[in-house]
C-alpha cells in the first residue's frame, strides 16, 4: 500500500476554489483537492480567502481578486499568493501548481518536487515574448497536459509526465432521458469561443439558443459592438453567468451544446459537462474537441457554421444515454485523481 502524501495545491488567487460561477481551473483544484482528502492524503490549498474546502486553507485575500475588482495589471497578490505556498515547501511531498508562470519561477529554486498543470493554450501564450521565455526556462520541470492535442501546440520542448483528463461529479448532473427544443452556449464571451457563429447556426437552424456565459471587463467592447445587437428573446438570449447548478438545469434538456470554438481549446469542460447531462455536442473540429467527443455517437464534430446546420439536423440519430456514458468511462473525478496520483508518486520515485 502506498503511502499517504502531504500536497500543496496552488490554486489561482484570481477565482474562488470552487467557482460560485465560471471557473474551470478552480473547479477542478477543488474536485481534485476533496478527492484527494477523501483518500486519506493531507492536503494544503493556497486558494483565495472565501474557498470551500476541507483541505488546510491558506490565502493571502479574504475574496477572489476578480470579483473584489483587483486590476490583472499592476497587482503584487499573486506574486505573495505563490510566496505563501513556497516559504512552506519543506512541509510538503510535492507542490501541485495550478498557476502556470508565477509557480513555475519560484518552483526550480526548491528541493520540494513541483508539477505544473498548465491549463491554458501554449499557442497563444508563447505569442508573449515573456510567457515563452519563462517556458523556456523551465521546460525541465514536470509538466501535465489536459489533453494530448494541448501538448502538440507548444513550440518549446516541455517536459510532459502525463496527460490527464479533466473530471466532473457526475452526480452533480442530472441525466435528461428527452431533448428540448432550444440550444445552448456556454463559457466565456470572447471571439475565439465562437459565440457569434452559435448565434448565425442557431438562427439558420431556427431554434432559439441560450447564452449562460462570464464577460471578462476586457470583453465588454466586443460584446457591446459585435454580440449585443445580434440577441433577442426570439433567437438568442444572454442569461448571464451561472453557477453549476444553473448550468446543470439547463443543460439537462437541451436539444444540443453548440461550441463552435475558433481556437485550439486545450480542454473545454463545457462538452464535458453536456454530455453527462445527455446533451449532444456539436463541436467545431478543434482542440481538444475530438479527444472528449465521440462523432457520430455523442455529437458532431464539424468545420464551418453549414456543418453545425447540417449536424443539428442529425441530433435525433444520438442516443442520450450514450453521451453520460461517454463520461462515466473517462472524464470523472476519480479518474481525474487516479491520473494525478500516479504522476505524484512517479516523480517521488
Amino acid at each position: 500500500m502506498k503511502r499517504k502524501l502531504r500536497i500543496a495545491q496552488l490554486a489561482t488567487p484570481w477565482e474562488r476554489v470552487p467557482p460560485a460561477k465560471y471557473g474551470g481551473t478552480e473547479l477542478i483544484a477543488s474536485l481534485l483537492t476533496e478527492e484527494l482528502i477523501r483518500r486519506g492524503h493531507k492536503v494544503t490549498l493556497f486558494a483565495t480567502g472565501d474557498s470551500i474546502t476541507k483541505a488546510k486553507l491558506r490565502s493571502v485575500y479574504p475574496k477572489a481578486l476578480y470579483r473584489a475588482g483587483v486590476p490583472w495589471t499592476n497587482s503584487t497578490w499573486p506574486m505573495l499568493h505563490v510566496q505563501q505556498c513556497f516559504e512552506r515547501a519543506d512541509e510538503f511531498d510535492i507542490i501541485h501548481n495550478h498557476f502556470n508562470y508565477f509557480g513555475l519561477a519560484m518552483g526550480s529554486y526548491i528541493p520540494t518536487p513541483v508539477v505544473t498543470t498548465y491549463h491554458g493554450d501554449f499557442e497563444t501564450a508563447e505569442k508573449d515574448p515573456s510567457k515563452r521565455a519563462i517556458l523556456e526556462k523551465n521546460k525541465r520541470m514536470p509538466f501535465v497536459s489536459i489533453s494530448d492535442d494541448q501538448r502538440t501546440h507548444a513550440k518549446t520542448r516541455l517536459n510532459f509526465v502525463a496527460t490527464v483528463y479533466n473530471g466532473i461529479d457526475i452526480n452533480a448532473y442530472s441525466f435528461g432521458e428527452t431533448a428540448g427544443n432550444y440550444l445552448v452556449w456556454l463559457g466565456r464571451i470572447t471571439q475565439k469561443k465562437g459565440v457569434l457563429e452559435a448565434i448565425a447556426a442557431a438562427k439558420q437552424f431556427g431554434m432559439k439558443l441560450y447564452i449562460a456565459a462570464k464577460i471578462d471587463r476586457i470583453d465588454e467592447p466586443f460584446y457591446k459592438e459585435k454580440v449585443h445587437p445580434l440577441l433577442s428573446k426570439r433567437h438568442a438570449e444572454y442569461i448571464g453567468e451561472i453557477g453549476l447548478h444553473e448550468k446543470a438545469r439547463l443543460l439537462k434538456n437541451a436539444y444540443a451544446l453548440v461550441n463552435p470554438i475558433m481556437w485550439n481549446e486545450p480542454f473545454g469542460l463545457v462538452m464535458v459537462e453536456a454530455q453527462a447531462c445527455g446533451t449532444p455536442v456539436v463541436a467545431f473540429s478543434r482542440g481538444a474537441a475530438p479527444e472528449l467527443v465521440q462523432h457520430g455517437k455523442t455529437g458532431f464534430l464539424v468545420h464551418d457554421v453549414p456543418g453545425i446546420v447540417r449536424a443539428l439536423g442529425r441530433i435525433p440519430l444520438i442516443k442520450r444515454a450514450a453521451c453520460r456514458k461517454n463520461v462515466e468511462k473517462r472524464f470523472t473525478v476519480s479518474q481525474l485523481v487516479d491520473g494525478y496520483e500516479r504522476v505524484y508518486y512517479r516523480l517521488l520515485t
